[in-house]
This record gives C-alpha cells, sequence and structure tokens, in this order.
C-alpha cells in the first residue's frame, strides 16, 4: 500500500459533497478477421470500450467528469495516431445519475449490449454494478476508489492498485488499511506537532474525522477536534479556537463550500496555519476563484496524492497532457489520472496485438502490472493478493501547495517522498 486510504479519502469526500446537494466475454470474431486476398480491403474494426460516470449525480455536475475527460483526451489523441495496431478506440460512454440502479443500467448497456473489452476510468458514486463486471470477466482499469469495489472484486483496477485478496469481500474480513505517510510527511519536513481536523456534526463526517485523528495520533501529534452544525455551521468559533491552540495543519471531513468558508473564517481570525490540506479530489486549477474570499488560507493549501503534479510540464508525459487538454477550461489532477487510466488500457491492448485483444488477455496484462507507473504519471502500482493484511509498508506520496501566481507547485521528487509507515484498519 502506498496511501493513506485512498479509497476512504474518496468515499469521504463524496459523501461530504452529497451532504451540500440538497455478457460477451470477447469482442466478435468479425472484429479480428483478416482480409483474404482477393477481398476488398476495409478499415479495420474499431475497439470498444466503456466509461461509467456518475455525471449527473446528486453531488453535482462536474464532480466526477475529470477521470472521464482525461481518458477522452487521451483515445482522442490516440485515434489520431492511428489508434492501437490500426483500429480506432470508440468509445461508449454512460452516465449512471449517481444512483445504483443507473449503474446497474449502465453496466448491462456497456458490458452485455456494446460488448466492450474493457471499462476505463470509472467514476461511480454507487459502483453497485461491480460484481455484474467482475463476474462477465471484464476488466475495469483506473477506476476511482469512491467506495469498496476495487478492494472487493477481481478484474476490477483501481488507479491506485491493490493488496486485498479481492474475493468478494472488502479487504480483509470487511476491513480496507491505510498509512500514516501524510502525517509523517508534515512531521519530519515541516516541524508540525499540533494538527486539528474540523468536521460536521454528521455521520459520515464524524467518522471519516476519526480516521484521521487515529492517524495524527500515531504520528504523535496533539490533535484538536472541532466539530461544526451542519445546518448552521459556525466557522467563526472554529477559527478563532485554531489560532488559540497554535495549529500548524488543519486537516477536514467537511464539502468544498465549507472549506472555502472555514479559510475565510481563519483569514479574519488571523488563524495562519503552515498547512491546510486538502485531497486529490481538490486538487484542481480553480482554487484561485474557489477560495477568491480567503488569500492567506487559499495561499496555505496543500494536496497530497498518488499522481504526478498536473502542473509539472518539465515531466514529458504531463507535458503530452497538457497539450491534449490545452482547450479545457478547468484542470485537475483527476483528469491526468482519468489519461492515465486510458494509457495503461493502451499498453494492455498492445501486449495482446499478436494474440488478439480480448478481455482475457487484457486483463492478464492487467493482473501482472507490478509496478506500472503510465510513463511517470503515476506512483508504481501494485496488485497483489495478500492472505492478511500488512502492519507497515514503504509509501510515496506526491505533494504539491498552492502559490498565487503559480498554481500549484511541486513539493520534491515523489518517488522519492516515502516513509516506512503503519497500517491502520478502519471499517468502509
Amino acid at each position: 500500500m502506498r496511501r493513506r486510504s485512498r479509497a476512504a479519502e474518496a468515499l469521504a469526500a463524496v459523501l461530504l459533497l452529497a451532504l451540500s446537494a440538497a455478457c460477451g466475454s470477447r469482442l466478435p470474431e468479425s472484429d479480428f478477421e483478416r482480409e483474404g486476398p482477393t477481398r476488398a480491403p476495409r478499415e479495420a474494426a474499431p475497439l470498444r470500450v466503456g466509461i461509467i460516470t456518475s455525471a449527473t449525480s446528486p453531488v453535482g455536475g462536474g464532480a466526477f467528469t475529470g477521470p472521464r475527460d482525461g481518458a477522452r483526451a487521451y483515445f482522442d489523441r490516440l485515434n489520431a495516431h492511428g489508434g492501437v495496431d490500426g483500429r480506432r478506440i470508440e468509445v461508449r460512454t454512460c452516465d449512471d445519475g449517481g444512483s445504483g440502479v443507473g449503474n446497474n443500467e449502465c453496466v448491462h448497456k456497456l458490458v452485455e449490449e456494446d460488448e466492450v473489452v474493457a471499462l476505463v476510468a470509472t467514476t461511480a458514486l454507487d459502483y453497485a454494478g461491480a460484481s455484474r463486471v467482475a463476474r462477465a470477466g471484464v476488466p475495469d482499469i483506473g477506476g476511482q476508489p469512491i467506495g469498496t469495489a476495487y478492494d472487493t472484486y477481481p478484474h476490477l483496477y483501481g488507479i491506485y492498485g491493490s493488496l486485498a485478496p479481492r474475493a468478494g469481500t472488502p479487504g480483509w474480513d470487511g476491513k480496507l488499511y491505510g498509512g500514516t505517510e501524510v502525517y509523517r510527511y508534515f512531521k519530519r519536513e515541516h516541524g508540525a506537532r499540533t494538527a486539528a481536523v474540523v468536521s460536521y456534526n454528521q455521520s459520515a463526517s464524524a467518522a471519516y474525522a476519526r480516521l484521521v485523528e487515529r492517524g495524527l495520533r500515531a504520528e504523535g501529534y496533539k490533535v484538536v477536534t472541532e466539530q461544526v452544525d451542519f445546518a448552521l455551521p459556525n466557522f467563526r468559533a472554529v477559527a478563532a479556537d485554531l489560532k488559540e491552540q497554535g495549529a500548524d495543519l488543519v486537516f477536514d471531513a467537511i464539502d468544498g463550500h465549507g472549506n472555502a468558508r472555514l479559510c475565510q473564517a481563519m483569514d479574519e481570525a488571523g488563524a495562519d496555519v503552515t498547512a491546510k490540506v486538502t485531497n486529490v479530489q481538490n486538487w484542481t486549477s480553480t482554487v484561485a476563484d474557489d477560495y477568491e474570499d480567503a488569500p492567506r488560507c487559499r495561499n496555505a493549501l496543500w494536496a497530497t496524492g498518488a499522481s504526478r503534479n498536473f502542473q509539472d510540464t518539465g515531466h514529458p508525459a504531463v507535458r503530452e497532457f497538457r497539450e491534449a487538454t490545452k482547450d479545457l477550461k478547468r484542470h485537475s489532477q483527476w483528469q491526468l489520472e482519468g489519461w492515465a487510466a486510458a494509457r495503461w488500457f493502451t499498453d494492455a491492448a498492445k501486449s495482446c496485438t499478436k494474440t488478439g485483444i480480448t478481455r482475457a488477455c487484457v486483463d492478464a496484462y492487467m493482473d501482472r502490472s507490478q509496478g506500472y507507473t503510465a510513463g511517470g504519471l503515476l506512483l508504481p502500482v501494485r496488485f497483489e493478493r495478500l492472505p492478511e493484511p500488512p502492519e507497515s509498508s514503504r509509501t510515496c506520496l506526491s505533494v504539491a501547495r498552492w502559490q498565487d501566481g503559480k498554481g500549484w507547485v511541486g513539493q520534491g521528487d515523489m518517488n522519492r517522498t516515502c516513509f516506512t509507515v503503519p497500517q491502520l484498519a478502519y471499517e468502509p
């Protein structure tokens, strides 16, 4: 494991955002036929891939579309360069509306009717159809682990990897594990000793806050807990206490709108911190607008993740991504991870050109994808099936901080920002 439970982090972010929003096994044989010498040549049949996105979910438009947009940009560029072995990629998308019923309908349409060879960059609020995808043997490549599906079922390959048995039960006997590398980083690199955790008086928010508190205490922090009423949050009181307690770091289990209001209250109260730490879902180019009323807090925003900063254009793989997405109105880390997922499928498909690009061949490539990085965009991904959860793990992370006029500035080499940290259990 190389992450402070990204699955828990993403799930918490989604739940909190929601609070603020009131069987074929392969393509037809004809796809692989070679034309005889007496027949007129024709264009090779396309490869169909599916992308399931909760684009119109209760969370709100745009919350989940980043991975889809990144993947589509990759496939558009790939098709412009000839596709895979002369076959273009035909992308079939499906919006599941953020519901389990809608998700099952998307799985039926893409897997059983359209007979896609793989799903790519799945980003679903309720991945209710995951078991059907697994039973069909369809590789699901580079999906976002919003829930527990990618640590539960075979043939599903989340963007951050998994060490769990994936035999139909989440994690190990229903428990998942995450590391404390984020807290270790700020302790070692910035001398942080006091950390605040802000949450709502709501079950999902409070549960995630307790997980963060456990990790911080395991790393020796003094922890300040702040809980506000979801309906009528008093962020001014929280900000005043943060200043009084001398918090070095602020973590949160609140939604994006609440974060902006908290930052504004911190600026007004003069509560300056070393870092206001956010997650990969909020690692976007729109920070200046989202936090326009909180310039000091805005410039204390830090993000951590498991992929290379989308602003690191000194790296050729990032430069390629940015050039292909230059017409998008905004950029985000989730877009880059969707692009990486599409590249992952493409590498798998290319490995199958001699024997036939089937679901089974693509899945076999994925199952042995140890150390995959998508050309340096991802920390090395691992898929293993450990019978017991690890007690500790050497874990690396990508870190960036926001600076007005510069955007997200990377903080060191993500492949060298590594720590051996304990793995803590939690129940999703």
